[in-house]
């Protein structure tokens, strides 16, 4: 499995640790950026990472900004993507299991640092449940095509 990985300056550090815990995992990593602490626009790399998983060139995303929510925004202008925003194991796991989610979205400055190689961890453990989920994920999928 392939993971497209990216992050702006405020998630840099993050992203580097959460390489290795992928890396652990025995996970193919991408990592679209950044590459240092030097400050960045997170939408480029909230998008570029979008992209990937929206082209199949990845199979899944994660991305690392200060707060989690801008990276995130900007991956889900990207049809076909369906970043989620996760601040604890409960909330990875149903990003996954009811919403189907592609790309994991997380805040280095607001959640602790232990917790998320336990985030990362619930993500990759948890599977789309499908069943009443798949037709509100058909739904979203259907808004997405109001923007043609």
């Amino acid at each position: 499995m392939k993971i497209a990985i990216g992050a702006d300056h405020a998630g840099f550090e993050v992203k580097e640790k959460i390489k290795r815990q992928l890396a652990d995992m025995n996970l193919e990593v991408e990592d679209l950026g950044t590459n240092s602490l030097d400050s960045v626009d997170y939408p480029d790399f909230g998008a570029a990472v979008g992209r990937e998983v929206a082209s199949g060139k990845a199979d899944e995303g994660i991305l690392v900004c200060g707060s989690g929510i801008g990276i995130g925004i900007a991956a889900n202008k990207i049809r076909g993507v369906r970043a989620a925003q996760a601040w604890n194991e409960e909330t990875a796991r149903l990003a996954r299991e009811h919403n189907d989610a592609n790309v994991l979205s997380i805040g280095a400055r607001v959640i602790p640092e232990e917790e998320i190689p336990k985030i990362i961890a619930a993500w990759f453990d948890a599977k789309f449940e499908g069943g009443r989920h798949a037709g509100r994920i058909a739904k979203i999928t259907e808004l997405e095509k109001e923007n043609d």
